[in-house]
This record gives structure tokens, C-alpha cells and sequence, in this order.
């Protein structure tokens, strides 16, 4: 039975913070396959400037810590820059730092599934009068598309995890409201009407059992997909 004074809370979680972590997650894993996709490609061409300038990128952003990754986009479009101020509310920057990091991820496991399909493959495709662009697009890529949909899923559950840390910059996402909700039960009220000692494990309990059951699913689905593709 859900206590009375966790009901409130647990419909503002659902209704409104819910929906703003799973667009979060949405804008930032489809800006991450785009971009890593056409990087990840890009990879195995034999342009060494070109294959430097992405690895660059790659081990920038897979190398910093997300967290220091969310503080500089936000805190960077906040910053007077030679009299030039680009502006981004919380959730933008949030889909942009979660997007530099998971294209980084994507970009680099595409190049391995491309580079993991055969040589006779693009042998064979050159023989048919493919060139570079063509092999790729009607060859190669294909087959290393399979390759990539079970790390493409596990991708997902860990965007969708990682947004928790955008509650610093003020997203309104699950975490943020537990948060601040929490505060509000347990500090901002007196007498009968504050919570329970317990109420820490019930708010955050629920967070906990919200995100489980969203990720263990796809956890589940990249398995079964790393089974049957890979």
C-alpha cells in the first residue's frame, strides 16, 4: 500500500520527471548514432589527418569523467567568450554532453565492426565497380550495422543512467525530483504533516526500483542480441 504522503511524489515522478529522462536519453542517443555513426565510418579511411582529428575527438570525450563533461558545456555556453554569449538551458547542454560522450563510445565501436567485416567482402565489392562510398553504403555498413546493435543497446541503458548526473545543473530529470522532494518532506515540513524517518529508502527505493526497470530489460535485449547478431 503506498503511504499517503509518498503518493504525490511518486505521480510527480512518473508524470513529469520521467518523461524529461527518457527525452533527455532520446535527444542524446540519436544525436550520438548520427554523429558517431558518420566518425566511426570515417575512421577507416586512409587519411591519416582525418583518422587523427576523430581519434582526438574520441579519446577526449571518452576519456573525461561525464560529470566534468556536463559542468563544461553548461557552464562554457554561460561564459562571455570575446563578447559572443551562446546560451543553453539546462537540458540542452545536458543532450549535448551526454551526446559528445556517447558519440565518442558509438564512433569508436563503429570503427571495429567495420573493421571486423572481411576483406574479400570489400574485395568483392570493388570487383562489382564499387568504389569507397559505395562499398560502405550498400556492403559494408549493412553488415557492421548488425555487429553494432547490441553495444547500440547498451549504449541506451547507460545514457539513461547517466542522466542522473544532469540533476546538478538543474534538469528536472528522476533523480532532481526525488531529490527535491525529498528535501521537502523531510525539512521543509513540521509536525504531522512530515514524513517518516523511512521515507529516504521509499523516495530513493523508488528511483532505484524506476531505473531497474528500464535497464534490465535492455540489458536483457543486448544479450540476446550479442546471441543472434554477433
Amino acid at each position: 500500500m503506498i503511504p499517503d504522503w509518498f503518493r504525490p511524489i511518486a505521480e510527480l515522478i512518473l508524470r513529469h520527471a520521467l518523461p524529461e529522462t527518457l527525452k533527455l536519453a532520446g535527444l542524446a542517443v540519436t544525436a550520438s548514432l548520427v554523429i558517431g555513426l558518420l566518425l566511426g565510418i570515417l575512421m577507416t579511411m586512409n587519411v591519416r589527418p582525418v583518422r587523427g582529428l576523430i581519434r582526438f575527438y574520441i579519446e577526449v570525450w571518452r576519456g573525461l569523467p561525464i560529470l566534468v563533461t556536463v559542468l563544461f558545456i553548461y557552464w562554457m555556453a554561460a561564459a562571455d567568450v570575446r563578447a559572443v554569449r551562446f546560451e543553453l538551458d539546462a537540458l540542452t547542454a545536458g543532450v549535448v554532453a551526454l551526446s559528445l560522450w556517447g558519440s565518442a563510445q558509438v564512433a569508436e565501436a563503429t570503427r571495429g565492426a567495420v573493421q571486423s567485416i572481411a576483406r574479400e567482402q570489400h574485395e568483392a565489392a570493388a570487383a562489382l565497380g564499387f568504389g569507397w562510398v559505395g562499398r560502405h553504403a550498400y556492403v559494408i555498413v549493412p553488415q557492421a550495422l548488425r555487429r553494432l546493435l547490441p553495444p547500440v543497446v547498451s549504449l541506451l541503458v547507460n545514457i539513461i543512467q547517466n542522466t542522473t548526473i544532469v540533476y546538478l545543473i538543474g534538469v528536472s530529470e528522476v533523480l532532481e525530483t526525488a531529490n527535491r522532494q525529498f528535501e521537502n518532506v523531510t525539512f521543509g515540513l513540521t509536525g504531522a504533516e512530515r514524513a517518516p524517518d523511512y521515507a529516504v529508502f521509499v523516495i530513493y527505493g523508488f528511483v532505484l526500483l524506476l531505473f531497474f526497470m528500464i535497464s534490465f530489460p535492455l540489458t536483457l535485449l543486448a544479450r540476446y542480441l550479442e546471441r543472434r547478431l554477433v
